[in-house]
């Protein structure tokens, strides 16, 4: 009979440390989160196209001091005005053609400028028009090498360039060049104005200050 009391009272203590467990457990399973890694913060929206340059796409950024020239390919976005929109390349007369504002002077002119013209001319037929210029393509800005080199011809200034770094794209000056008689010439204010570079002199490390970053429409002769 004794044996028989200590095994009921051992079934006893057994059956409620189950049930205090399961009540343990289903105390846990009620409290959301608990004992589990923290959620992981929502993805960030993806990034939208300012208003007006959906789809546009291989533009360039213009170098400081850039100025609007011939052969350059803008776009011109009218917002809410798409008939009004569009790609265009400036004119070698320096001129861009849109509808109802026709032909519109570009060249020699900022991106800000422009679009300043752009929407004091469109006042005529909208109502506040908001234009936005783009740079698609700089073809304006070029710069030429004639004479003893290897390639001469026209090369496109898309950034700072110098005398030197032009006659290295140009692939050198020939064995029997001057090249103490290089000239740049430009174009300042209408008039034509020539800078002696002395090749030699350069590559000796003397008068390095004549080796001048080159302007838009320069020419180098080298003889």
């Amino acid at each position: 009979m004794q044996r028989f009391r200590t095994f009921i009272v051992a079934a006893l203590a057994v059956v409620a440390s189950a049930v205090s467990f399961a009540q343990t457990q289903g105390s846990s399973a009620a409290q959301p989160g608990r004992d589990l890694p923290p959620p992981r913060p929502a993805a960030p929206a993806p990034a939208q196209p300012a208003p007006g340059l959906a789809g546009v796409t291989a533009v360039v950024t213009p170098p400081a001091g850039y100025l609007i020239g011939p052969d350059d390919v803008l776009i011109v976005l009218f917002r809410e005005e798409k008939d009004m929109s569009g790609e265009v390349v400036v004119r070698p007369d320096g001129k861009i053609s849109l509808p109802l504002v026709n032909d519109i002077q570009a060249a020699g002119l900022t991106p800000d400028q422009l679009r300043t013209s752009l929407q004091e001319t469109a006042t005529k037929y909208l109502q506040e028009p908001t234009v936005t210029i783009v740079v698609k393509t700089i073809n304006s800005r070029k710069v030429y090498i004639t004479g003893m080199v290897a390639k001469p011809g026209f090369y496109q200034l898309t950034g700072a360039m110098t005398v030197v770094q032009l006659l290295a794209t140009a692939g050198g000056v020939q064995e029997f060049a001057d090249s103490k008689n290089i000239s740049i010439v430009r174009n300042e204010g209408g008039k034509q104005i020539s800078y002696v570079f002395n090749y030699k002199d350069f590559v000796k490390r003397k008068n390095l200050k004549q080796n001048i970053e080159l302007k838009p429409g320069d020419t180098i002769v080298v003889p």
